[in-house]
């Protein structure tokens, strides 16, 4: 892969046994800097043959390479990637930046270290996953083993790319599988980077294979195929079920990380001067483009004058640009389509009749969008109900606490919550009642590799992060042996 500059083409190849790759049959597809809409970088087109040469090389080394490997040398490999993701740190911000729009800031203050750090953790249970005796009834001893899975096949959107397949390479490879990664083709640069990175540490040719193209067509063929023994997908509701649906021709095993409308409900009793500002990067942090986004705030009506006037204040003071300044906070939209569509969503909401009282499209060149928000938002109202998935914040007010819990969870959704209270026994209360995957109390996207994440309803189903992602990246086998 080479670059000479922001406005100058990159030329990117699959990363495929260990060494770059074109496509088999040549093609290639383009992707767009956001913030000037021009031609940033061109990908292989990858298809089902180049998917099957991908999945041949993960399986080779799962039989021989990886798989082969004791945990100690699994986990020094892995701790080693997490040093060079550290080392390589500028250069991996400057392609998160120029392939999502990011603001680079951010990629340097969360994407690339928490990318390090999840490699660093997973490190560690490299060494210690495995099984339990059970005493049985019979005079037998029997015990079970905790086997990897095998080919993992990974899908990645193209919001967070380098952090979340992170989270999906380092923990499938901590349990012994090898993957198949399918980055987003908006944004797969980085991901491509972290195929070198590994090779790198240490790992053996095949651990990680990265395949480029479309979903329809590299992703299909990798969902499709009888050699991956699971699919771990993050993106949109619609697209999960999907995959799920043709993962079912193979059995094989399904994650699914999935769409989110999440509400954040901040009490009359609430300290709002941690509130506030916390409720504006709560939806407008990464441009919106965040699953657990708090894009409902949900706010009780004694304090409404005061929250709304906050956000509305906080919001605009919000600064807007080029994402390789490092003074941005909020870059443009991934593409001209998405842009177009949260657009389209602001002007529902106009014409459902909520105030729109501050934000709206930004004139020149790129795919930005101003963070925008509405009052007098009722919750049957479309930019209540669906995922906008861009910076579109809809203020809602409730009465007391059986009403806010109730519109929180009239969502097909649950991915994830917040709370503002001082009221110990209201937020667990609240805690234990959400229909939510992830509760937070007095604070919002708070993450750390420990720490399962996932969803309820459609949100879907399966968990990242901890020891609760190991359960599904490995299988169980129950050994008995004769005593007598």
């Amino acid at each position: 892969m080479t670059t000479e500059g922001a406005s100058v083409l990159i030329r990117a190849r699959m990363w495929i046994d260990g060494a770059e790759r074109d496509a088999a049959d040549g093609q290639t597809i383009d992707t767009f800097n956001p913030s000037t809409g021009e031609v940033l970088a061109t990908l292989p087109r990858a298809r089902a043959e180049d998917v099957e040469q991908a999945v041949a090389s993960a399986r080779k080394s799962f039989e021989s390479g990886w798989g082969r490997l004791h945990g100690d040398e699994r986990a020094r490999i892995l701790w080693r990637t997490g040093e060079l993701i550290t080392k390589h740190a500028a250069e991996l911000a400057r392609l998160e930046a120029l392939d999502t729009g990011k603001p680079i800031g951010n990629a340097l203050a969360i994407d690339v270290p928490r990318s390090a750090e999840t490699f660093e953790y997973f490190s560690g249970w490299a060494t210690k996953i495995h099984g339990e005796t059970i005493p049985v009834k019979a005079p037998f001893l029997n015990y079970t083993l905790r086997e990897p899975l095998g080919v993992v096949g990974a899908i990645i959107p193209w919001n967070f790319p380098l952090l979340l397949a992170a989270r999906k390479v380092a923990a499938a490879l901590a349990a012994g599988n090898t993957v198949v990664l399918k980055p987003p083709e908006e944004a797969s640069l980085s991901c491509l980077a972290l195929g070198r990175i590994l090779l790198e540490a240490g790992a053996p040719p095949g651990t990680l294979n990265v395949v480029t193209g479309v979903g329809e067509e590299a992703g299909a063929a990798l969902v499709a195929h009888p050699g991956v023994n699971k699919i771990s997908f993050t993106g949109g509701t619609e697209t999960g079920k999907h995959i799920l649906r043709a993962a079912a021709a193979t059995l094989k095993k399904v994650t699914l990380e999935l769409g989110g409308k999440s509400a954040n409900i901040v009490f009359a009793d609430a300290d709002l001067e941690s509130a506030i500002p916390n409720a504006v990067r709560a939806c407008f942090y990464n441009q919106g483009e965040l699953c657990t986004a708090g894009s409902r705030l949900l706010v009780a009506e004694s304090v409404l004058e005061r929250v709304l006037d906050g956000v509305v204040s906080g919001t605009k003071a919000m600064r807007v640009g080029e994402p390789l300044d490092p003074k941005t906070q909020m870059g443009p939209l991934v593409s001209r389509e998405h842009r177009d569509r949260v657009l389209g969503y602001i002007a529902k909401g106009e014409e459902g009749g909520a105030t729109r009282m501050t934000g709206g499209p930004r004139e020149g060149r790129g795919y930005y969008v101003e963070p925008t928000v509405f009052s007098g938002v009722t919750e049957s109202m479309t930019i209540a109900r669906e995922e906008i998935f861009g910076p579109v914040l809809s203020v809602i007010t409730f009465k007391d606490e059986a009403e806010a819990a109730r519109i929180a969870d009239a969502t097909e959704f649950g991915l994830a919550t917040g709370l503002w209270t001082r009221d110990i026994g209201r937020a667990h209360r609240l805690a234990h009642q959400l229909k939510s995957g992830t509760v937070w109390v007095n604070g919002y996207n708070l993450f750390d590799a420990a720490s399962p994440y996932g969803g309820y309803k459609q949100s879907g189903y399966g968990r990242e992060n901890g020891f609760e992602v190991l359960r599904e990246l490995t299988q169980v086998k129950s050994i008995w042996v004769g005593l007598k």
